[in-house]
C-alpha cells in the first residue's frame, strides 16, 4: 500500500507542475480605430489590468470546482470497480479500491490540469467588458 502513495504524491507533485506551466488564454483585440490610436504595450497593459481585476473582482472556483467534483465522481466509480473485480476474482479488495480511487483521481486531476487554460465564462466575460469600457472590442480568445 506504501507504494500507491507514493504513486499518487508523485502524480499529484507532478500536476501541480503541469498547472504552473498550463497557458492561459488571453483575449485577442479587433483592431478598431482606439486599438490602432495607442501603443501595443498600452493594449498589452491594458489587457493585464482587466484580467487582474477579473480575478480580483471574480470568483475563479467555477473550474477549479468542477475539476473537484468530476475528480471525486471518477474516483468513487473506480473504487467500485476495483473493489467488484477483486471480491470476483480474489484478492485485497480493500487495497484495489484504493488503487482504482487512486489511478482515476489522478487521471482526472492530469487530464484537466493539461487542457489550455479555458476561463471561467463570468471571469471572461468580466474582463471582456472591462475591455469594451476602454475602447476596445475583442475578438475572442486563445
Amino acid at each position: 500500500m506504501k507504494s500507491i502513495s507514493s504513486i499518487v504524491f508523485a502524480f499529484i507533485s507532478a500536476t501541480f507542475f503541469f498547472q504552473g506551466c498550463a497557458h492561459q488564454q488571453r483575449p485577442v483585440l479587433y483592431p478598431n480605430q482606439h486599438l490602432t490610436s495607442v501603443s501595443r504595450e498600452t493594449a498589452q497593459r491594458d489587457i493585464d489590468e482587466c484580467m487582474r481585476l477579473g480575478k480580483e473582482y471574480v470568483s475563479g472556483n467555477y473550474r477549479t470546482g468542477e475539476i473537484a467534483a468530476r475528480t471525486t465522481r471518477n474516483a468513487a466509480i473506480a473504487a467500485a470497480t476495483g473493489a467488484a473485480i477483486s471480491a470476483i476474482v480474489g484478492g485485497n479488495v480493500g487495497e484495489a479500491a484504493a488503487a482504482g480511487a487512486a489511478g482515476a483521481g489522478t487521471a482526472t486531476v492530469a487530464g484537466e490540469v493539461l487542457k489550455p487554460g479555458e476561463p471561467d465564462p463570468l471571469f471572461r466575460n468580466f474582463v471582456e467588458k472591462c475591455l469594451r469600457d476602454k475602447g476596445y472590442e475583442v475578438m475572442g480568445w486563445r
